[in-house]
């Protein structure tokens, strides 16, 4: 690995969201300095476009030309490199043969996937080999799942210290954000509800709370997400489900598995979206709960699928300019309960829009950290917390604009 050509190539550089990642490496890292990388995609007329309009700064970035359907690029971009990046989804359509190159080269890989039945399929596939190659790959490191997963990490890690035991039970509530949907989580939320009608398998793996557990492992105290509107009585106001919870749950759960149940066998985790106080928060819940409902079932079926993509959903590749993904954030509530009944609250934020700024700058800083900070983690198919928790959370702080806090 110490020999290879490049610390990172970014796939899917010429993409709305590779692009992004490629803007923030070059401003922050440069070219021809101790990061070396490269970007990567199937146009070599695409990647010649993109570093001239990233300007001149990016005239001597090196370029990598591969394709998602041709596994000998893919095994090719590979062996150059120590870290891919990938932001080429959905990743259960094009990113298995990816995933597999990285496994038999030994290469560390992350990406933003958020669906759960590919995952599962690559922890099936390929995590014993990865341990045995020492490939390090890492799943969901977009605002799914970094924030969380990095954030229960870090919330347990101060309760310890302060009171000398982990916490029992951790909720997230979303409190505010504020960013455009990303027309790349549509593609991606799309295919999920489409494979899921069509194969009730899928379906049962998607409602499993457990379902990226190690195998014999999957099972536990936590049980479906939350599914409609729901007085929260610790916090005194209503809640709706959060979206991003049927992945971002799983994930933790996965890490809590494979640092070998450090925090008890009946640790519990849930997430969900704070609405407000009396019947304002209790009918904005309903209708939160209402809306995710009817677009989950939209999605399902083609013809609903191609009127809400036509009329309301971004298409891949599309996003919000500049001053919207600056003037974007998110802001969430960590509630953690000791055994003892005690309490400890945490508050984790993001200076950018969740979906596009802040996401891109989070997934670049796990590239970085798989590649230069090398954490003492094994091969496997991982987690962000379970590959690099401590390394990437000073990352996260230092340079991405995120805040991890414990709140008095």
């Amino acid at each position: 690995m110490k020999d290879r050509e490049f610390d990172i190539v970014v796939y899917g550089a010429t993409g709305f969201t590779g692009r992004l990642v490629a803007e923030y490496l070059l401003e922050r890292y440069g070219t021809g300095g101790d990061l070396k990388w490269a970007v990567a995609g199937r146009s070599p007329g695409k990647l010649d476009a993109l570093r001239n309009e990233l300007g001149e700064a990016a005239a001597d970035l090196p370029s990598v030309v591969a394709d998602s359907g041709d596994a000998g690029t893919l095994a090719a971009l590979a062996a150059r490199t120590r870290v891919v990046l990938t932001t080429v989804g959905p990743y259960a359509l094009y990113g298995s043969q990816l995933v597999a190159a990285c496994v038999d080269a030994g290469t560390d890989y992350c990406d933003l996937a958020g669906e759960v039945q590919w995952i599962r399929a690559m922890i099936d596939r390929h995590h014993e080999q990865a341990q045995q190659t020492g490939a390090r790959i890492v799943h969901c490191c977009g605002f799914d799942s970094i924030p969380m997963d990095i954030g229960a990490w870090f919330l347990q890690q101060e309760a310890h210290q302060r009171f000398g035991s982990y916490c029992k039970s951790i909720k997230l509530y979303v409190k505010a954000t504020k960013g455009a949907v990303s027309g790349g989580t549509v593609a991606s939320m799309s295919n999920v509800a489409r494979t899921a009608r069509e194969d009730r398998s899928i379906l049962r793996l998607l409602v499993d709370p457990y379902a990226l557990n190690p195998e014999g492992e999957r099972d536990g105290p936590d049980g479906r997400d939350q599914q409609g509107s729901v007085f929260d009585e610790a916090t005194g106001s209503w809640t709706a489900p959060f979206i991003m919870a049927s992945v971002n749950t799983r994930v933790v759960r996965r890490s809590h598995a494979l640092a070998g149940y450090p925090w008890g066998q009946d640790f519990c985790y849930g997430e969900t979206v704070l609405t407000g106080k009396g019947l304002g928060g209790r009918a904005k819940a309903a209708l939160v709960s209402g809306g995710l409902a009817g677009l989950a079932l939209g999605l399902a079926y083609a013809p609903t699928r191609a009127l809400l993509r036509r009329v309301v959903l971004p298409d891949p590749g599309e996003g919000p300019d500049r001053k919207q993904r600056e003037s974007g954030f998110f802001n969430l509530m960590q509630l953690g309960t000791l055994p003892d009944g005690k309490t400890l609250r945490g508050r984790i934020t993001g200076d950018r829009d969740p979906g596009y700024g802040s996401t891109s700058k989070m997934l670049a800083e796990a590239a970085v950290c798989l590649a230069l900070d090398n954490p003492e983690s094994p091969g496997g198919v991982l987690t962000p917390a379970a590959a690099m928790a401590a390394p990437l959370i000073e990352r996260l702080r230092g340079n991405a604009g995120l805040t991890f806090d414990i709140v008095d």
